[in-house]
């Protein structure tokens, strides 16, 4: 069974080019290279949806020369990623708070966004400067200026009315989360969406995490046995 919606955890960048005696940003470059690869093997596969954490909220903290270098490369990233939406028939969005950077930048996701939004292949959502904590601290600015114009009910609130004011509001929530380079934690990504997802972490690097390495994640996916509420999707199935 290939899950739905796959999201990654972009990790080992900069220990990847270090151990290859290379600076930091050339881990990053190559990561970046490396997103048209999966995107690619993930549509093969009939994965529908593929969401990256490129930049998060805390990435900030970073020494300032890295955090720019980053910038760049993402800006470039994504103004090269209009021809390479069309070549694949890819839908590309971005999700975080996009407010932070420079305008330019707003300018290019926008552009990006919309030329593809007709696309009908894969699904590929970029996190940029995002933090699972900051959008739902966002959500909830926005229900409660709605409720406080007339537009939403106290008593309308639920799981789904609280869903439609993420950034993934019309998106489904990921089957599968992935992380690669070795680290076992969320890092404040995607924590409303993941409650149900299964998760898979791998020692290898970003950088050389290709199509077999994501085949086998697929695999130790497929190999469990989904439960819902104490459900197994196949005990579903048969009831």
């Amino acid at each position: 069974m290939v899950p739905n919606h796959v999201a990654i955890i972009l990790d080992g960048n900069g220990r990847w080019a270090k151990s290859k005696n290379m600076p930091r940003n050339y881990g990053h470059t190559m990561g970046a290279k490396n997103v048209e690869v999966v995107a690619k093997a993930a549509h093969d596969m009939g994965i529908r949806y593929l969401t990256l954490y490129a930049f998060s909220t805390e990435n900030w903290n970073r020494p300032n020369k890295e955090v720019a270098a980053l910038m760049r490369l993402l800006d470039s990233y994504l103004k090269n990623c209009i021809k390479t939406a069309k070549k694949n028939d890819m839908r590309v969005r971005v999700i975080g708070d996009i407010s932070r950077l420079d305008e330019k930048f707003q300018k290019n996701i926008r552009d990006l966004e919309a030329a593809s939004a007709a696309y009908q292949g894969l699904n590929l959502q970029i996190a940029i400067n995002y933090g699972s904590r900051d959008e739902m601290i966002r959500a909830m600015k926005k229900m409660y200026s709605d409720c406080k114009e007339g537009k939403l009910e106290i008593e309308d609130l639920n799981e789904t009315k609280f869903s439609s004011y993420l950034d993934t509001a019309d998106i489904p929530d990921p089957d599968l989360l992935i992380r690669t380079s070795g680290e076992q934690r969320l890092s404040n990504y995607l924590l409303w969406q993941l409650a149900y997802s299964e998760f898979y972490f791998t020692e290898t690097p970003w950088p050389d995490f290709k199509e077999m390495e994501l085949k086998r994640a697929v695999e130790a996916y497929s190999s469990r046995d989904r439960r819902y509420g104490g459900i197994s999707e196949k005990e579903e199935t048969n009831v």
